[in-house]
């Protein structure tokens, strides 16, 4: 693919010698969003936690942006593009919301001001600890912080989890905003495969740490019965 920012070829990762991925290999174009899918324990958090440098890899590529990442640190990974934003959110709780935002912000056009436009939430709480938190305003400030690192892919495992209806709601037209509208590449992690496909262009499923289907998520939103045999779940 011409146009390919993230390629991934024929990758195994784990933990230790433990491997969970085998043979993994996808491209993902600039300004793409590919939901990641598949049951619990399918290994979805570990192919993002080896995009993000937090496992071992055992073999294959990952290249973003012409950048081979294979044996690069987290930090470097970073800054060559990577925004990550893990499912326990990583957030400074000692640190209040703008400290988190100034502490790791590179320049570029997410900016805290932008942030805070996007999230008021955040805004009005700019001077309060992390600890101050409700759980929602600790995921919108893991994204924002993610965000302000000026990514070229950002990778965001189970961002919806545990969330109330009304945040889940102002959390998604952030995503859809910052993707669509923004045209930041994004791969999401998502129990509700018909939330996380409604802001998508691109899906993939994984099973046993293999890759085993492809779909426009157009596409396989429209097909309930594909969704229930590969997720054991349609809805």
């Amino acid at each position: 693919m011409a146009d390919a920012l993230l390629q991934i070829d024929d990758l195994s990762a784990g933990y230790g010698e433990a491997v969970v991925l085998t043979g993994i290999s996808l491209t993902l174009a600039e300004g793409r969003t590919l939901a990641l899918l598949g049951r619990n324990g399918t290994g979805k958090t570990t192919l993002i936690n080896t995009l993000a440098g937090a496992t071992r890899q055992h073999g294959g590529r990952i290249v973003l942006g012409g950048v081979e990442l294979s044996r690069q640190a987290s930090h470097r990974r970073a800054a060559a593009g990577i925004g990550w934003v893990p499912q326990e959110r990583n957030i400074f709780k000692s640190l209040t919301v703008h400290e988190n935002l100034t502490a790791v912000a590179r320049p570029g056009h997410w900016t805290p001001e932008r942030v805070y436009a996007m999230f008021p939430r955040l805004a009005e709480r700019k001077g309060n600890l992390g600890t101050q938190l409700s759980g929602g305003e600790q995921q919108m400030l893991a994204v924002a912080r993610a965000l302000v690192l000026n990514p070229r892919l950002l990778l965001l495992d189970e961002p919806l989890e545990g969330l109330a209806p009304i945040i889940v709601e102002e959390l998604l037209r952030v995503i859809r905003r910052i993707t669509q509208d923004d045209g930041l590449a994004a791969i999401i992690v998502e129990q509700h495969p018909q939330a996380v496909l409604a802001i998508s262009d691109d899906a993939a499923v994984l099973d046993q740490g293999r890759l085993v289907h492809t779909a426009r998520a157009d596409v396989l939103r429209t097909q309930p019965e594909v969704l229930d045999r590969l997720l054991g779940v349609a809805r």
